[in-house]
């Protein structure tokens, strides 16, 4: 049976390439972003097993009103991502009040509606799958000038790990995965609050087409934690080794791989 997946932030980037390539192997889609403009496009362009749902998943109101509309359409959901996700460039001494607050709106929050409006549905079939996309900034804090969108992202891993913890004592079949790309050559860097670098233009990228292809596998195979690059495993693992900690923190999800 065609799984029914219902996208966030779908109008650009990691969320369009992942609803096209879905839309290849005959998936329903549910597409959800701010721009309808640009996401009535990407709809266009996914054939006729699609429905665009103009929205902001960082309101909850939203996102409630996402699911209900998806499920009227297309009579479930299997997955749902929350793709949803916005960078900063500020370094940390100069981060404001508001600063923090949209980080975490943003990224946290939005991801959190997705997860806690689509329970009741998953635990009503007693299956389902949440994928939450975050970063490699969510496990290694390199870029300082990104600096609340790594802890935003930092707290997005944290909940997805005690999330998946809660749920599978009494849910087995409802599945909790993370998704961490690195830098991906998208607009993310040009939309970042206060400005660029454009991402197209740092190193050590991806394309969204790639981690489109991955998060793919993750729908097919429900794997909990991975990483979007190869490599990117013992890059982590090196880089607490570098501070003399263990590599793999006890405050985290277990350190992902690609396969």
């Amino acid at each position: 049976m065609s799984k029914v997946v219902v996208i966030t932030g779908a109008s650009g980037g990691i969320g369009a390439a992942t609803a096209e390539l879905l839309a290849t192997r005959g998936m329903s889609l549910g597409l959800v972003a701010r721009r309808e403009d640009a996401l009535n496009e990407i709809a266009r362009r996914c054939g006729s097993k699609v429905l665009a749902i103009p929205g902001d998943a960082s309101k909850r109101a939203d996102v409630r009103r996402v699911v209900v509309q998806a499920i009227d359409r297309f009579g479930r959901i299997d997955v749902w991502i929350n793709n949803v996700g916005q960078g900063i460039t500020r370094v940390p001494s100069q981060l404001t009040d508001q600063d923090i607050d949209d980080m975490m709106r943003i990224n946290v929050k939005s991801a959190l509606y997705g997860m806690q409006e689509m329970l009741p549905h998953f635990k009503e079939r007693g299956v389902g799958h949440l994928i939450n996309i975050s970063s490699m900034l969510g496990r290694i804090p390199y870029a300082t000038f990104r600096s609340a969108y790594c802890g935003a992202k930092y707290f997005l891993n944290a909940l997805t790990a005690t999330f998946r913890d809660e749920v599978r004592q009494s849910y087995p079949g409802i599945a909790f995965s993370l998704v961490s790309p690195p830098v991906v050559r998208t607009d993310f860097g040009n939309n970042a609050l206060h400005g660029g670098p454009d991402s197209r233009t740092l190193p050590g990228s991806q394309s969204a087409e790639e981690v489109a292809a991955v998060i793919a596998r993750v729908i097919e195979t429900r794997e909990p934690d991975v990483y979007t690059m190869p490599g990117s495993h013992d890059r982590v693992a090196a880089y607490y080794v570098s501070l003399g900690a263990d590599p793999v923190p006890s405050s985290q999800a277990p350190l992902a791989r690609v396969t």
